[in-house]
C-alpha cells in the first residue's frame, strides 16, 4: 500500500467513513454479488469503513474484513460489530491462509499501490481463495499518468495487462468498464472464478 494513501485514510478515517456510509446504496455491486457469490466464508479486504463487509454479512456471505488502515478499521468495528475486522496489507496479506475463503471481494483498492505492486496483489488474492472460489476485483479507471487527489490519496494508471496476466488460472466471467452508481466514478470490474488443480 501507499504510504502517503495510508496516511490520508489513517489520518482523516472518520470523514472518509462518513461520506462512503452516507453515499447511495452500492446497488450495481450487490447485483453482481448475487449473480456471482456462492455461499460461504467471504473475504472483504480493503474494506474501508466496513459498509461493504456489513451488507455482504448480513446478506448470506458470512465476512471477514480486512484493511491496512488502523483508523479505518476502528471506525469499521464501531460501525459494524456483528463483524470481524483485521488488519492485512495488499500485496502480501500477510496471516491470511491460502485457500480460506469462498468470495473474495477487493472493492476500488488497487489502484492505490505502485503499478509493480498489482500483479503480486491479484495473485495473492487469488490464493487466498478455495479451488472454485470467486473474485471481485474493481479499480478506479485513471487516464494518462498517476495522480493523487486533494488528501494525497495515490490513483495509479496502470496497465490493465497487469491484472490480466495474473488471471490465467481463472475463468473470467465479467469484465466490465461502468460508472460506480455509489460514488459516481469510471471503475473496471472484474470478477473470476479461480480453477480447480489441473482443470
Amino acid at each position: 500500500m501507499d504510504d502517503a494513501t495510508l496516511s490520508a485514510y489513517d489520518r482523516d478515517a472518520k470523514d472518509f467513513a462518513d461520506d462512503w456510509e452516507s453515499q447511495p446504496p452500492p446497488i450495481d455491486l450487490h447485483a453482481v454479488v448475487r449473480q456471482f457469490f456462492v455461499p460461504g466464508p467471504t473475504a472483504d479486504v480493503g474494506c474501508g469503513s466496513g459498509r461493504d463487509a456489513g451488507w455482504l454479512n448480513a446478506n448470506g456471505y458470512p465476512t471477514e474484513g480486512f484493511d491496512a488502515s488502523k483508523g479505518l478499521l476502528a471506525e469499521a468495528r464501531r460501525r459494524h460489530p456483528q463483524v470481524h475486522f483485521s488488519t492485512a496489507i495488499l500485496p502480501g496479506l500477510d496471516g491470511i491462509a491460502e485457500g480460506r475463503f469462498t468470495n473474495v471481494l477487493c472493492e476500488t483498492v488497487i489502484m492505490h499501490l505502485e503499478p509493480e505492486a498489482v500483479r503480486p496483489a491479484v495473485e495473492r488474492l487469488l490464493a487466498i481463495l478455495v479451488p472454485g472460489g470467486i473474485l471481485y476485483l474493481s479499480w478506479r479507471v485513471t487516464e494518462g499518468a498517476d495522480r493523487r487527489d486533494e488528501h494525497g490519496r495515490l490513483y495509479a494508471a496502470f496497465d490493465p495487462g497487469r491484472v490480466l496476466n495474473a488471471l490465467t488460472a481463472t475463468e473470467v466471467l465479467l469484465d466490465e468498464q461502468v460508472g460506480s452508481v455509489s460514488s459516481g466514478k469510471l471503475i473496471r470490474r472484474i470478477v473470476v472464478r479461480k480453477r480447480s488443480t489441473g482443470n
